[in-house]
């Protein structure tokens, strides 16, 4: 992707990157060469991204041309938004209180430039900031208190940048810019780049190495040039245009925020930011699934002034659940009012609410894939030998798996498969998994999961290579429907 430096004046930035073209913003705004071209990352270093000024306007119509501006206009407004600064102080404050530890006055300016610092100990704080602020330069000020706090991030232009750093900041934009440019040699021209999220320290993440290499083979056999990323990869978003995130998500955590940022530049995601808001709260699934008569397992919001109603309206063995519980995490079974009444206690102390349902024991529990509003697989998840769960977590050592068994969802009880597309279609149209209880002649939605598990021979099992084609199909036609300003039903 070519690169553009745009600023008030070609004399602000006297040095000369190779690759990157320097453009006034005058000339980038009015004149239609740059209005034609395509494919463009647009570094936007106006003196000033205030409402309607030409800085402004530069992100504006770089975003509408179908260029990648940093910052983007999210990005301007984040940085205008106390409450974004404190969550981001809030966010940090481990790493803040550890890389300042040393500084003895009240307050701490701090530069970034291109995600770096003058001083390399500061390189980590710089380069998160830089993650969460994606701009070329920023001043970032901290004052200490009882502990250092992040106080403001602004934008800055190159007339802010001190002369005794301009050589550093040469070397930061240079290393940038050869940076992106020192990635593995294209292979085959792409119709578009998608990114996939992952995450290397996940202990069960929702899809293997194996799986990833096929939905990277799936989406270079129909033209979309697809590359892993990680968390520290934020910066980069934008440079995509879609956006797979293969890492347990939840809406406190980074895979969040990537999904809201990438929504924001326009790309096309999968979990969006809704989903994962929707999923990823079972307070929130069970009302939602309630009001539209899906059926689950009796079950109750639990908070402090109805404890005492639980026994009564589910019986015993119950069980409680965590809003925001994984794979088998925060779900615990009671089997005594005494243990009960612990179990809620803690966690009622994370939580103003929790949820409680009917125990419901079923030698597997169904999982249906849905994408795009359509069945895309079926699998039976056995739960672990010698437990009630798929998943039996062990204080230390990776957690022990029941079996599983996949179908053709052409095979797998009508009635499993109809009720969930009704669950699946009340959160998007992305991909969802499913589960189920079947007992009898009726069949119970467990929960709804954004983010489903994905594994090579375990999920596209039936459909195999089909399976990663087709979700990679999903992402190629919704691309192509947003470049050409069509909504995506």
């Amino acid at each position: 992707m070519p690169s553009l430096i745009v600023v008030d004046n070609p004399k602000h930035w006297p040095f000369d990157i190779p690759g990157v073209e320097v453009v006034d913003a005058r000339t980038y705004l009015t004149h239609q060469e740059y209005g034609e071209i395509r494919g463009v990352k647009v570094f936007n270093l106006c003196r000033s991204y205030r409402y309607q000024s030409v800085g402004y306007y530069v992100t504006l119509l770089a975003a509408a041309r179908g260029h990648k501006p940093l910052p983007s206009i999210a990005t301007v407004q984040d940085l205008k938004t106390q409450s974004v600064i404190r969550s981001v102080s809030e966010e940090l404050d481990e790493l803040v209180q550890k890389s300042l530890a040393t500084i003895q006055s009240k307050r701490f300016p701090f530069s970034i430039y291109f995600g770096r610092n003058l001083a390399r100990r500061y390189d980590r704080l710089a380069w998160h900031l830089f993650s969460l602020f994606p701009a070329p330069l920023l001043r970032a000020q901290f004052v200490r208190n009882d502990k250092w706090q992040l106080r403001t991030v602004r934008a800055i232009s190159t007339d802010e940048v001190p002369e005794s750093h301009r050589l550093f900041l040469l070397q930061a934009a240079t290393d940038y810019f050869a940076g992106r440019r020192a990635r593995p040699p294209k292979r085959f021209t792409a119709k578009y780049d998608v990114a996939i999220l992952v995450d290397p320290s996940e202990e069960t993440p929702p899809s293997d190495e194996a799986a990833i290499k096929r939905f990277i083979k799936a989406g270079e056999g129909m033209g979309l040039r697809v590359e892993v990323i990680e968390r520290d990869d934020y910066p980069r978003v934008a440079e995509y245009d879609g956006l797979f995130i293969r890492a347990t998500t939840a809406v406190d955590h980074h895979t969040y925020r990537f999904a809201r940022r990438a929504a924001v530049e326009g790309l096309v995601v999968i979990d969006d930011p809704e989903s994962i808001i929707r999923c990823t709260n079972k307070v929130f699934l069970a009302e939602l699934l309630a009001r539209h008569r899906i059926p689950t397992p009796k079950t109750m919001v639990i908070h402090r002034d109805n404890v005492q109603n639980i026994v009564k309206e589910l019986g015993l063995p119950c069980v409680l659940k965590q809003p925001d519980s994984s794979f088998s995490r925060g779900v615990v079974k009671v089997d005594s009012e005494a243990t009960l009444s612990e179990q809620v206690e803690n966690f009622l102390s994370d939580s103003e609410l929790v949820i409680a349902q009917e125990f419901l024991p079923t030698p597997f529990d169904w999982r249906i894939g849905v994408l795009d509003g359509k069945p895309l697989y079926a699998c039976q998840y056995f739960m672990a030998r010698g437990h009630w769960q798929i998943y039996k977590h062990a204080v230390s050592g990776a957690p022990k798996e029941g079996d599983f068994k996949t179908l053709p969802v052409e095979l797998a009880p009508r009635r499993l498969t109809r009720t969930a597309l009704k669950a699946a279609n009340l959160i998007g149209n992305g991909l969802y998994g499913v589960d189920l209880k079947e007992i009898g002649d009726e069949c119970y939605v467990i929960e709804v999961n954004d983010n489903p598990s994905i594994e090579s021979g375990v999920e596209d099992q039936v459909l195999r290579e089909e399976l990663h084609q087709r979700i990679m199909s999903v992402f190629l036609r919704r691309i192509e429907l947003k470049k050409m300003g069509i909504p995506v039903e």
